[in-house]
């Protein structure tokens, strides 16, 4: 009876210490500290700040917050595909931190989600190569199901980048904060921004 009650505590912590990590545990953020020294959001309409005002943009309003310039490679239409043909844009730079958001014209170009997963590891692989931290930002990838979940998770967890889950939650459908079906007005970016501008914050110290 002894040795049994033994082997079940046994058990049970081994049961318990693969929940921690498998649930709890949160691996280090990759190349965090950076000694890299350029800011750079890379991504599409979201990053490049379509439907706001001048000023008003998302990567405006983070620059303002953290009181550095940040460099807006955003390009309007861009897929994960159009991002890898043109990740070579970073060789002007020397990144330190590097807010990618791309995925939404994956979706809305039906382009099939493991070439989106697929291309998102490769920017990641190529930014970090670079020694900088990737900040990756979540997009939904369905009106109703969204399979983007699942994978912005695995691939954050995967890469051990630093991550925001869907940030167009709660904003799309509600005009009072888009400007039109996809992209937000200067509501909806101040919104994000203030999802976004912690993380960062602890990026750059």
């Amino acid at each position: 009876m002894k040795y049994k009650k033994i082997i079940i505590g046994i058990v049970v912590f081994i049961i318990a210490v693969i929940c921690f990590y498998y649930f709890l545990y949160k691996a280090p953020i990759k190349n965090n500290p950076s000694n890299g020294t350029d800011i750079i959001a890379f991504g599409d309409s979201l990053i490049e700040g379509v439907g706001s005002t001048k000023g008003n943009d998302m990567v405006s309003l983070l620059s303002l917050k953290i009181g550095k310039p940040i460099i807006n490679l955003g390009h309007s239409g861009d897929t994960t595909r159009d991002g890898v043909s043109r990740i070579n844009e970073l060789d002007n730079y020397n990144p330190k931190v590097v807010i990618l958001l791309l995925g939404g014209n994956d979706y809305l170009k039906k382009l099939p989600i493991e070439e989106t997963r697929k291309n998102l590891s490769y920017l990641i692989e190529n930014i970090e190569s670079r020694g900088a931290i990737v900040l990756l930002l979540g997009v939904r990838g369905g009106v109703i199901d969204d399979p983007f979940k699942k994978e912005f998770n695995s691939l954050s967890k995967t890469y051990n980048t630093a991550y925001v889950s869907d940030v167009l939650s709660g904003l799309i459908g509600n005009m009072k904060y888009m400007s039109d079906a996809v992209h937000p007005n200067d509501i909806g970016y101040s919104m994000i921004t203030e999802r976004i501008y912690p993380i960062l914050k602890e990026l750059i110290k």
